[in-house]
């Protein structure tokens, strides 16, 4: 995991922010400081992808992540999506249609930068994000995954083509979160023109395989508002998929109940 040591000095002014986003190679990206941040001391972070034809600037907004995360000294850093020439911003989440960008090589460059404005506990920085972020998010799971403490893609999948066998790099922690009426990324995934949205169970399929966890879940919890199937006992980290009713979107709640997952390593019924 690479080492995230920042200056002993950090500027006054908070950087990075809507006003002036923070620009590295082929992109750029947004911070959020926790309020409770005493200006040295260094931060668990989540870096959280935005969904489609969206921007950096919407998970600044997030209640969810201000209150579970932020509030809670999390970092929060929130890279742009490419530009397509039509302007919208996306996620290809695929090997080598990264919109003229590699993705990965992008996110730890932002990862990286971000370590220059703030000290960042290298032990605790999440990969998350929503519908096509959080296919991005499997995909750094699957290419950079050992850099990382874990990844939670809410709504997303990892994007066909799979690897072979199993992921290159995976990360040691994985948390799904899916709603059961979702149509716009349906489990099976859907056909778009020339690509496929990817199938979350083959998704969760490759995480068992790639840190060698069991078929069978060891914990399954069905709750009036979550439906849990959680493997511990992989022989690398913990897996877990979280079930709701709802359709595409980020159900309340959802960032209380992935916070406690990656501190505690329950996810609570509810």
């Amino acid at each position: 995991m690479m080492i995230l040591a920042a200056p002993a000095a950090f500027a006054a002014e908070t950087p990075c922010t809507k006003d002036a986003p923070c620009e590295v190679a082929n992109g750029e990206y947004f911070l959020a400081f926790p309020d409770s941040w005493d200006g040295a001391s260094a931060m668990p972070a989540i870096i959280f992808y935005h969904g489609h034809n969206s921007s950096g600037l919407s998970p600044l907004r997030s209640r969810g992540l201000r209150e579970s995360f932020l509030d809670r000294g999390y970092l929060l850093i929130s890279p742009n999506g490419a530009a397509r020439p039509s302007g919208v911003r996306a996620w290809p989440a695929r090997p080598g249609h990264g919109g003229g960008r590699d993705d990965v090589e992008f996110s730890l460059a932002v990862l990286e930068d971000a370590a220059t404005k703030a000290p960042i506990d290298p032990q605790k920085v999440i990969v998350s994000g929503f519908s096509a972020g959080g296919s991005m998010a499997w995909m750094m799971g699957c290419y950079a995954g050992g850099k990382f403490a874990a990844i939670i893609s809410v709504a997303g999948a990892m994007r066909r083509p799979h690897p072979e066998g199993i992921c290159p790099n995976p990360t040691r922690r994985a948390l799904q979160v899916h709603g059961f009426s979702d149509k716009q990324v349906p489990f099976e995934g859907r056909s778009i023109r020339e690509w496929h949205q990817g199938d979350a169970h083959e998704t969760l399929s490759l995480h068992r395989r790639s840190n060698q966890c069991r078929s069978n879940p060891d914990e399954i919890i069905v709750g009036q508002k979550w439906r849990t199937r959680h493997w511990r006992s992989c022989e690398v980290g913990d897996l877990a998929y979280v079930e709701h009713d709802g359709g595409h979107g980020l159900p309340r709640g959802w960032t209380s109940l992935a916070v406690g997952w990656f501190e505690e390593g329950v996810v609570a019924a509810d």
